[in-house]
């Protein structure tokens, strides 16, 4: 057992060390720890000089027809066929959810078949014709601005609460009819898997589906 040693022993010399002279050797020790050796100080900056810079990505003319428009415009190569169409052609009702493709919140169809576009690169869709929600409503004159029958339906048996999946829900439902995968609700669940609804309108969703499918145009 170790003997305690008190202030009050005349044999222990104990240092006194003030408040000031603690911190100016605490500051002392910090510096020198930050000071690296000149040779390896070079040699670092010999690296970081000898490292190329970044380049910036390559831009590629795209000439594409979205909602029966043409548009000419020029991308970064690395530009999502969604941020093409939220950033540059404004066209926000396709909405970015998981920007990973988990979720099909920014469902379009690229030449009548789906997509999602947040992993669609733009070049890709080249010549392409893209629909949005924006352009399923007749635009031809005599019907200008009618709703598709599945936009009619999804409103008729409530399929939405936030709504914020419902751009999604309703181009994937447009594509189910035209792809015939409704002959059952088992069927029609199946083939809208992709479409995620965290508020949980699923079995209006397949009722809006199945209306549409019976009655409306697709």
């Amino acid at each position: 057992m170790s003997a305690e040693i008190s202030n009050d022993d005349p044999d222990v010399e104990v240092p006194e060390v003030s408040r000031r002279g603690f911190l100016s050797t605490t500051a002392a020790g910090g510096v020198a720890a930050g000071v690296l050796p000149s040779s390896l100080a070079a040699g670092r900056a010999d690296a970081s000089a000898g490292r190329a810079a970044p380049s910036g990505g390559q831009s590629s003319a795209l000439s594409v027809t979205v909602n029966g428009r043409r548009h000419q415009v020029t991308v970064d190569n690395r530009t999502s066929l969604l941020d093409l169409l939220r950033e540059r052609l404004a066209l926000t009702g396709t909405k970015k959810g998981c920007d990973q493709g988990a979720c099909g919140a920014c469902t379009v169809l690229v030449d009548d078949r789906r997509v999602n576009a947040c992993l669609t690169l733009a070049v890709r869709c080249e010549g392409a014709e893209v629909t949005t929600i924006e352009g399923l409503a007749a635009q031809d004159g005599e019907r200008d601005g009618e709703l598709h029958a599945l936009q009619r339906a999804f409103i008729e048996q409530d399929a939405f609460q936030c709504g914020y999946c419902t751009p999604g829900q309703i181009m994937s439902g447009v594509a189910c009819i035209r792809e015939g995968h409704t002959g059952s609700r088992e069927e029609i669940r199946e083939w809208m898997s992709g479409n995620i609804c965290r508020c949980g309108c699923y079995v209006k969703i397949v009722n809006a589906v199945e209306q549409a499918a019976r009655g409306g145009r697709d």
